[in-house]
């Protein structure tokens, strides 16, 4: 690898913010804010909107829309 062109990839501690569920990973962002993890280091914290804690898909709180509708309609338009 070339030496001086890649961001520095480092741990970093992902909160969900509508959860405060919390998580380590490794990212190329960087932070302002610090927070101390369950083994006593500290990291650099990222806040985010989403994560599969509080996605609907994940959480199994996703609403399944009727197509069925959509369906009839396509086929009463073109006759089919």
């Amino acid at each position: 690898m070339k030496q001086g062109i890649h961001p520095d990839y480092q741990p970093v501690v992902f909160m969900d913010t509508s959860t405060g569920h919390q998580f380590l990973s490794a990212s190329t962002r960087k932070s302002n804010e610090s927070v101390e993890w369950e083994d006593g280091n500290t990291y650099p914290l990222i806040k985010v909107e989403i994560t599969s804690d509080s996605h609907p898909f994940f959480t199994g709180k996703q609403k399944i829309l009727d197509a069925g509708g959509q369906v009839e309609r396509f086929k009463k338009k073109y006759n089919l």
